[in-house]
């Protein structure tokens, strides 16, 4: 039997989703999870990569076992979240049809990067802070660019191992939003002072969505015309895009089939 796990992870302590020779990952760690509650090896299959220290909410996953009662879900759960690090979670596990297919089933995908443009202690862990001005209203002009099937490798990260760098984005958007610390307990703050850049696609190129917001950041300096994005999308080169933002502030947040 085939089965889906919805999991959501603070992704500060590995080295991405993917299962690495020398580091700890995602995937490495629910694979010991689940075999060691379900008494067999099991082999996860995820939604998407996700780089080192990017975070996910509601990532999905797939894995084949005979050993599931889904009368109790809930206990299996409950197991699997006791093996688990505190940085990982389990949501729920559900059965699936056997070609469903985690990765390639996938329509689209979904990622949030966050920005704090003042010095904010609550917001370190999961947003960059960018202490320069930023003109917004280019930054969005640009990001309305990504939209439509294009050639994304100046936004990929040298050496990737796509066979393709063709992408469809069908959302890009940034967003001003408050967080729970401004609107719950009064933090200082002025509209504003804190962003989201949403962008939805069919499949992301390693280090994208990152080297997107770094070129987003740099039009909104004013060291890159909103033009010069466009340029840049057509030409293909990693070197005239911006650098590319940390991955804290980069969450993994929805998947459809």
């Amino acid at each position: 039997m085939r089965y889906s796990i919805r999991l959501s992870y603070d992704g500060s302590e590995f080295s991405g989703w993917q299962i690495q020779n020398n580091s700890i990952s995602i995937q490495e760690m629910l694979q010991k999870a689940l075999s060691l509650s379900l008494g067999e090896d099991i082999q996860v299959t995820g939604a998407g990569r996700t780089d080192s220290g990017v975070n996910a909410v509601n990532y999905i996953a797939h894995f084949d076992t005979s050993r599931i009662n889904m009368t109790d879900a809930a206990g299996i759960i409950y197991k699997i979240n006791a093996i688990l690090p505190k940085s990982i979670t389990v949501h729920s596990i559900d059965d699936v049809s056997e070609d469903f297919h985690a990765r390639f089933g996938a329509r689209y995908r979904e990622y949030r990067y966050f920005i704090h443009r003042k010095k904010d202690p609550f917001c370190r862990n999961y947003s960059y802070y960018c202490r320069y001005d930023l003109d917004i209203a280019k930054m969005k002009e640009a990001a309305s660019l990504l939209l439509g099937t294009h050639d994304f490798k100046c936004f990929e990260k040298t050496g990737g191992s796509n066979m393709t760098s063709t992408c469809t984005v069908y959302e890009a958007e940034l967003q001003t939003y408050t967080p729970d610390h401004v609107s719950i307990l009064g933090y200082p703050a002025q509209d504003g002072d804190f962003l989201v850049f949403r962008i939805r696609a069919d499949r992301f190129l390693r280090n994208m969505v990152r080297a997107i917001v770094g070129t987003l950041i740099k039009v909104g300096r004013g060291k890159m015309s909103v033009e010069r994005v466009a340029e840049i999308i057509a030409s293909g080169s990693r070197s005239d895009a911006g650098e590319s933002v940390p991955g804290h502030a980069l969450f993994f947040n929805k998947v459809e089939y």
